[in-house]
């Protein structure tokens, strides 16, 4: 289960809809255990694809060290990454499957005409060939990161 408060949801979203028609993707930090992962920080990061960034993004090996010297500073964990699929479902695609890590969460944002839509979180299996979905609770405040939430969709 990933936990995340509205207001960093609606980050992404607003960092999604300012990206539009190119994909947006960030980092996502905070706690895991218990088989669950609390999000308490996301950071915007620039998306350095060259081409077809309307498909396409890339975090860099420089800024995925900063990824990480971020999460250290803030005492949190690199939970993972999020980003937008532009006029796409919020599936991860092919592509996002050769290059993600099976131990990161996942967040993708469906943006459909500048719109954000449906938010979906998952992670790559341990053997790589395919993505599972995870349950994504939007929570309204602090107090609500039990784990009870409910499935996120338009936020």
């Amino acid at each position: 289960m990933v936990i995340i408060l509205k207001e960093l949801a609606d980050r992404i979203e607003n960092h999604g809809k300012s990206c539009y028609p190119e994909e947006c993707c960030g980092i996502i930090l905070g706690k895991s255990g218990g088989g669950k992962r609390n999000v308490s920080d996301v950071c915007e990061f620039q998306n350095h694809q060259e081409e077809n960034r309307r498909r396409r993004f890339f975090v860099t090996p420089r800024e995925y060290m900063r990824a990480e010297r971020i999460a250290a500073e803030k005492g949190l964990e690199l939970l993972g990454f999020y980003h937008s699929h532009p006029d796409h479902p919020a599936i991860p695609s092919e592509f996002d499957r050769e290059h993600a890590l099976p131990w990161f969460t996942y967040i993708v944002l469906a943006v459909e005409g500048g719109e954000a839509k449906v938010m979906t979180a998952w992670e790559l299996s341990d053997s790589r060939d395919k993505f599972l979905e995870r349950h994504l609770s939007v929570e309204q405040n602090l107090r609500d990161l039990t784990g009870v939430g409910k499935k996120a969709g338009p936020v």
